[in-house]
């Protein structure tokens, strides 16, 4: 395994080395922020490192791919921290939150929106209507036009989802 270790870790460092200064000025021009672009062309090489790409035909169209994602996240993660400090605001002081407490409520908001973006669209859907609305199975059966095995499954399946990130199974 170690001459696989290293030859991913040389061509990671190939792609570094090559694409680093392109890639930041990529996600600089996405972002409008130089320090944001730093990291998160940072991030995009420690993806790198924990996956095994192949052979890399097109080296910056699969670094942008990958940064796209890393914006988009970016940017939903700026969303939900916005949500929450909208929230706070229009919360009296004596009942705003600690800082911890508000550090945990962002990292588990991340964490949920991570969860949820994993599930396939109808799953998704299905989970949020029945845990947000309080619909029963026959309920999001008519609401998606599918039988209602099929919603059942949907939920079990963002159940056993959610199960598994929480206790690993």
């Amino acid at each position: 395994m170690p001459a696989v270790e290293s030859a991913l870790q040389q061509q990671v460092h190939a792609l570094y080395h090559t694409h680093h200064g392109w890639l930041q000025g990529w996600l600089r021009r996405k972002l409008g922020n130089a320090f944001d672009a730093a990291d998160l062309a940072q991030d995009v090489f420690i993806r790198l490192l924990h996956r095994q790409p192949s052979d890399v035909r097109e080296p910056r169209a699969f670094l942008s791919t990958i940064a796209r994602g890393l914006v988009i996240e970016h940017w939903r993660r700026r969303e939900l921290e916005q949500a929450r400090l909208e929230t706070l605001a229009q919360l009296p002081e004596p009942q705003a939150p600690s800082p911890e407490s508000r550090l945990m409520f962002l990292e588990t908001l991340i964490a949920i929106d991570r969860m949820l973006d994993a599930l396939k669209p109808q799953v998704r859907t299905a989970f949020l209507w029945a845990q947000l609305e309080g619909l029963t199975c026959p309920q999001i059966a008519v609401r998606l036009g599918v039988s209602l095995a099929t919603a059942e499954r949907y939920i079990a399946a963002a159940l056993r989802h959610c199960y598994a990130l929480r206790f690993g199974a």
